[in-house]
């Protein structure tokens, strides 16, 4: 992969904005309008997962977050704010945490990280192992058990989401307001559903 500079990059956006607005004159117009994404995306810091291409969405279609590991925690402000404005000032319709096969923030937790905040950061995911050993344990590799591991982790997330004020206080609003749990690989380029949706307060499933 070719290395650039800051100062490419500069030039490359605006030869980006030229050639946007040679094919759609009207296109930056409408950007600036004000924004109602029907999506909150909860993804990986990954630079390989970028939510709006993968997904075909438009700048202005998806509202996104990212973090490594894509956790979903009830102390932090960041992500927690990024909720709040996407439910109650947006009107998102669906809240998708997507994590992705390979996941550099997973290796990391199984592999141990030096102290620091990331360490910290990724207590989580070694809960994780720890809760599901024995289901590991059986796996016939470290890289399985790694897959297996990220897909635990958006269920996690899921669930972090399905318990927190902000979604419960929308459901009992009657806010439509539905949450979603997919996983990417990057070897295929393919999004693939862990169906473990949830819809409403009623809605306790896997």
């Amino acid at each position: 992969m070719n290395q650039k500079t800051p100062d490419e990059l500069l030039a490359e956006n605006v030869r980006w904005s030229r050639q946007r607005t040679a094919t759609d004159p009207d296109y930056f117009r409408r950007l600036s309008g004000l924004q109602a994404p029907e999506f909150l995306w909860i993804g990986c810091s990954d630079s390989r997962v970028p939510a709006n291409v993968i997904t075909g969405l438009e700048p202005g279609e998806v509202f996104v977050h990212r973090n490594v590991a894509n956790l979903v925690y009830p102390a932090d402000l960041n992500c927690m704010s990024v909720l709040q404005f996407a439910v109650e000032a947006l009107k998102v319709k669906h809240v998708i945490v997507c994590g992705h096969y390979g996941c550099g923030g997973v290796r990391a937790a199984l592999d141990g990280f030096p102290d620091g905040l990331v360490e910290h950061w990724l207590g989580p995911i070694r809960d994780l192992y720890r809760q599901h050993h024995d289901e590991l344990a059986a796996l016939p590799s470290e890289e399985a058990r790694a897959d297996r591991v990220c897909e635990l982790n958006v269920r996690a997330q899921v669930s972090s989401l399905y318990h927190s004020p902000v979604v419960r206080s929308a459901w009992e609003r009657g806010q439509v307001l539905s949450i979603h749990g997919w996983i990417y690989r990057l070897t295929e380029g393919l999004l693939r559903n862990l169906h473990c949706s949830r819809s409403g307060p009623e809605d306790g499933g896997s």
